[in-house]
C-alpha cells in the first residue's frame, strides 16, 4: 500500500483524490498548501506526491525546488487547470515525473499514481 500526499488548496480536490486513493487501496495524505507539506515528516516518505500548480502561499514549482534542495527523491506528479507551457517545461526539466492537467479522469490519476508506486516497490523511502 503506497502513501500518496496530495497537495492542493482545493479542499474538494483533497477530498476526491483521498476517496479516489483509498478505494484504490492506497493511503492518502492531504495537505492544504506547500508550507503545511514540507513541515510534515510524511513528504520523505511518500511514494508519490500530487502537487497542484498553483497555491496559494508557496507554489508548486517552489515546494518541487524546496524537495530539490533537500535532496528528496519523491515522485512529483504536478496537477493544475491553469498550466502553460512554460510552467510544465519547468517542471518537467525540475524532475516532475507527469503534469496532469485538470479535470483529469480517475483512471488516468490511478495509472500514473500505480506506474510509480510499482517502480518505488522495494526503494527505501526517499531514495
Amino acid at each position: 500500500m503506497a502513501l500518496v500526499c496530495i497537495v492542493d488548496d482545493d479542499v474538494l480536490v483533497r477530498k476526491s483524490l483521498t476517496s479516489l486513493l483509498q478505494s484504490a487501496g492506497h493511503m492518502a495524505a492531504p495537505f492544504a498548501s506547500g508550507e503545511e507539506f514540507l513541515a510534515s515528516p510524511r513528504h520523505e516518505c511518500a511514494a508519490c506526491i500530487l502537487l497542484d500548480l498553483k497555491l496559494k502561499g508557496m507554489s508548486g514549482l517552489e515546494v518541487q525546488r524546496r524537495l530539490n534542495e533537500e535532496h528528496v527523491a519523491v515522485p512529483v506528479v504536478f496537477i493544475s487547470s491553469q498550466a502553460d507551457d512554460e510552467a510544465v517545461r519547468r517542471a518537467i526539466e525540475r524532475g516532475a515525473r507527469a503534469f496532469l492537467h485538470k479535470p483529469f479522469s480517475s483512471d488516468e490519476m490511478l495509472e500514473v499514481v500505480e506506474s510509480i508506486a510499482i517502480g518505488q516497490a522495494g526503494k527505501p523511502a526517499g531514495s
